[in-house]
């Protein structure tokens, strides 16, 4: 099933998923089987206290281990670097997402450089959770100018030369399949999606995401891919609010309240110029970066990456 260089590597990142990993696991080997694919496993254990790390060496899979917990995104990062397949798949191993539906984003690979499994009204998801991740659609949308369907999902399947492009700008954190999606959708490359069900987590398995921490991290998140790769979506209406602030208030002084301007006003309104003008000097800075890199061409060469 697997060789010195297979096509498609996939990558599980884990973290004490003890009681659901090898079932998981059995049933993704499974599909690889059915497919015939020319693929490997790469399960990630970040720094488990369970059996999770055991489970995936009975499993006969390949098994990179953290020392300690680091952080989903940094499970992935580790998974990136060892994958030898061109193709790379994330997908978490929770037992959350149907392995077989791997397969339907494979199908598109060779059309869009990167595939992602969106997650449906139908799936087992908390409310709060549907709540916050449509939100960060929305700003994800705005951003980007293109509908994000899901951002946070960790289902997807990429080229490998390009997530790799990318893997100085993803954190350590459950924010990193965000930073991808707006990284690859903001440089220029395809993204498609791909409507999958999701189950709830089996046995006393629990989500890992804190909502507050982790909430406003995911926004921070946004505003910083925001500003790295389109500056005036953020200083054009920071700009803009400040002016018609500024602008309004002083009318206000001036017809409604008889009075001089004010020197608020005017604050505003110079502020409102500056923040635009930052805005122009961030987006000529943005656009040189893109017109001097070179072009990432695919990686050939074979990583030893040692497993434990």
């Amino acid at each position: 099933m697997q060789s010195n260089k297979p096509k498609i590597s996939i990558v599980v990142p884990a973290y004490n998923e003890g009681e659901v990993i090898a079932a998981f696991l059995r049933r993704l080997l499974q599909v690889i089987a059915e497919n015939k694919w020319d693929a490997e496993v790469l399960v990630v254990d970040d720094g488990s206290s369970d059996q999770t790390a055991e489970a995936a060496r009975q499993s006969g899979v390949r098994l990179l281990q953290h020392p300690y917990n680091i952080g989903y995104g940094a499970a992935l990062k580790t998974g990136y670097r060892h994958a030898r397949g061109e193709i790379i798949v994330t997908i978490d191993g929770d037992g959350q997402h149907d392995p077989a539906d791997i397969a339907r984003l494979l199908a598109l690979i060779d059309r869009y450089d990167m595939v992602v499994g969106s997650r449906s009204h139908g799936s087992q998801t908390a409310f709060h959770r549907d709540l916050a991740n449509a939100i960060y659609n929305r700003l994800a949308s705005y951003v980007t100018r293109r509908k994000i369907e899901d951002l946070t999902s960790g289902l997807r399947a990429v080229r490998a030369h390009i997530v790799r492009q990318f893997m100085y700008l993803l954190p350590n954190t459950f924010s990193s399949s965000a930073t991808i999606t707006l990284s690859v959708l903001r440089a220029g490359y395809s993204l498609a999606y791909v409507p999958i069900r999701v189950t709830r987590r089996a046995g006393k398995s629990k989500s890992k995401i804190r909502l507050l921490e982790d909430g406003l991290r995911f926004l921070l998140i946004i505003l910083k891919i925001a500003v790295f790769f389109s500056p005036l979506k953020i200083f054009v209406p920071l700009s803009a609010v400040m002016f018609l602030t500024g602008l309004g208030y002083g009318l206000v002084r001036v017809l409604l309240w008889h009075t001089n301007y004010g020197s608020t006003s005017a604050l505003l309104i110079s502020t409102s110029v500056l923040i635009f003008m930052v805005g122009l000097v961030s987006e000529q800075i943005a656009q040189l970066r893109f017109d001097r890199s070179e072009p990432v061409q695919p990686i050939s060469d074979s990583l030893d990456g040692s497993e434990k």
